[in-house]
Formats: structure tokens, sequence, C-alpha cells
């Protein structure tokens, strides 16, 4: 293996050359690479988030920025900043060290801080938006620093400005979230409270919400450095109430959880297992035995193998619900 693979730099552990890898521990070293005008450039943070299908003909800057710390707070709230390469359960378990809340439903989440607000990640009733103040980030053609502030990002359901019209533009070098120090839990996810019922904890603290979290995603997720995959491979889909009702007719033990008058989620999970590939492997490849949204790679699935099964899935679901399943994670 070349010393520019990325197997070691993504969860999926896809087999792919690059130009070079470059380690960046803070905006300088950004801004060295910049003066040395190496082109193409593309950033990797866990690599928790991406589906590599290729060689790479281009650097690599993988952010390894780190840091927590507080830089303003009053009686109810603390202002931090964060170092993008930071890993982000280690920052989830930092709030609750110093007893601070807002994000201890996204517990055990992988990835870095970086790509946090890129795929606006979120989990059991929460959103890394609820708690985000602004970022700092550097073009990557101008070489410029810019504030983006909560409006600037256009967050939405795992969607960012990152994702858009500003995809691959910036390098995120910091984020900065307020915490509380007045705790308003968040467990009205109905795993949650099943947990929390059933380890008796009848007023829980922030810590016990995160270990519930904990609990729950280590029941039902594979851990990458066992098998490889990529957390949840597709977004849930969001369908108007008439297609839910519609659907409800054909199925109606169909899952769904209302966003609003017009609108509601349908788990893809549930639409994957019951389009028959919960389980399911194509050689190498596959989704896990024990949630339908995670593809695994089983041994030497490459990336077009991954994709191929991924495409499989969205078939299906398209040919016996009449949905599109949409991709969360990247696909290089």
């Amino acid at each position: 293996m070349s010393e520019n693979n990325l197997l070691p730099y993504n969860t999926m552990r896809m087999n792919a050359d690059s130009k070079g890898i470059i380690p960046i521990y803070s905006e300088r070293d950004v801004f060295e690479v910049l003066v040395e005008q190496l082109s193409p450039l593309k950033i990797i943070g866990g690599g928790s988030n991406v589906l590599i299908t290729q060689d790479q003909d281009a650097y690599i800057l993988k952010n390894e920025i780190k840091g927590i710390e507080i830089i303003d707070e009053d009686n109810d709230k603390v202002l931090i900043k964060v170092g993008a390469g930071e890993n982000w359960h280690q920052l989830v378990m930092w709030s609750i060290s110093h007893n601070l809340g807002g994000i201890e439903n996204l517990a055990l989440i992988p990835g870095c801080v970086g790509a946090a607000p890129m795929q606006n990640i979120g989990a059991y009733g929460i959103e890394q938006e609820s708690v985000f103040h602004s970022l700092s980030a550097i073009d990557l053609s101008e070489g410029t620093t810019r504030s983006f502030f909560k409006e600037d990002c256009k967050f939405g359901y795992r969607e960012s400005i990152f994702k858009n019209e500003c995809k691959g533009k910036y390098i995120i070098t910091h984020v900065n979230y307020i915490l509380s120090k007045n705790h308003k839990l968040n467990t009205s996810y109905g795993a949650i409270n099943n947990k929390l019922e059933e380890l008796e904890i009848a007023n829980p603290s922030i810590s016990d919400v995160a270990n519930a979290v904990i609990s729950i995603r280590q029941s039902k997720l594979p851990d990458p450095k066992i098998i490889p995959n990529t957390g949840s491979f597709f977004k849930n889909p969001i369908v108007s109430i008439s297609t839910l009702k519609t659907l409800e007719l054909k199925y109606p033990e169909i899952v769904s959880y209302p966003i609003d008058d017009e609108a509601a989620k349908i788990p893809a999970a549930w639409l994957i297992q019951h389009a028959g590939f919960k389980g399911k492997r194509v050689g190498d490849a596959g989704t896990h035995k024990n949630h339908a949204l995670v593809l695994v790679n089983y041994g030497n699935a490459s990336g077009e193998d991954m994709l191929s099964f991924a495409k499989q899935i969205q078939d299906g679901v398209a040919e016996k619900f009449g949905i599109s399943l949409e991709p969360e994670v990247n696909i290089w």
C-alpha cells in the first residue's frame, strides 16, 4: 500500500490512491498548502461519511485541527469553540463532563466536528443546528477566512450550503456551539424513553440520555472498526401527506413521522427492509443484519461494488413504494 492510499482514512475501508495526503493541524497549514498551489484539493475528516469509488486525482487535506475552549458564558449558556478535526463523540463526552447540555442525543455519531454542520447531523429528535452558533472556514480558491452564521449555512435535513453551492470550496477550521447550563432534555423519541424505562431512570440527567443513546446505537449499528461501514447510507425520505395516505392504504403498517400539516418522514430503514434488502449480501457488499439502513463492506468490496448494491436498493424501493432514496454519504 502506498503512503498516499486512502484505505486507513475512510470507515468503509475502500482501497484507493490519491496524489498525496496532507495533515492539517492549523489554519496556517492550510495557507501553506495554498501557497504551494497544489490542485485539486479534497478534504477528509473522520472519513465516516464518504464512499470512495475510484482513485482520487487530488491532494487530500486530512483535517486534524484540535481544541475545545470556552470563549463566552453567562448564567444559562456557554459558547464553545471546537477544532474541526475533533472527534464528534469526544465533544459530546466533553460537554457531559462539564455538565453542559444540548448535544447528548447526538452521542456516538461517528466523524469529526467539521462534518457536523456540513451534514447537519441529527439523531433522536435533535439536529446540530439547534445548538450551532457559527463556524470559521477558509476559501480554498481565494485564501481568505470567512465566518458562517446559522442563517448563512442554509441548514436543512442532512443539508447545508456546504453540500450544495459551497461544496468543495471551503475547509472548515473551527465550529462554535452554544451549550446549556440549564438542561432541557429531549426524550420525546420513543427509543430513548423505552431505554430509560428499561433502566428504571425516572429523572434522567444529560449523562443518562447520552448513555441511553449509546446503548441503542451499539445494539443496532455495527462498529466500523469491526465491520467497515459509513453509518446511515441513505436519507429518510420526506413525502407529502397525500402520498403517505396512499401508501397507508396499501401498507397499513408503514412507519412515518409527521413534519408538519403537509409532509411526513418515512424511515429509509423500514422501506429497505420491506423491499427485501435487510441483511442481504451481494458478494462482499451488503446491508447489516440488524439495521437495513447501514451498508457494510464484508471484506473486499470495491467502491463500485458498494455503489452498485446501493443502486439495487434504490431501484427496489422505488419499484415497491414509488419513493426515491437519496444517499446521505458523499460519493467520491
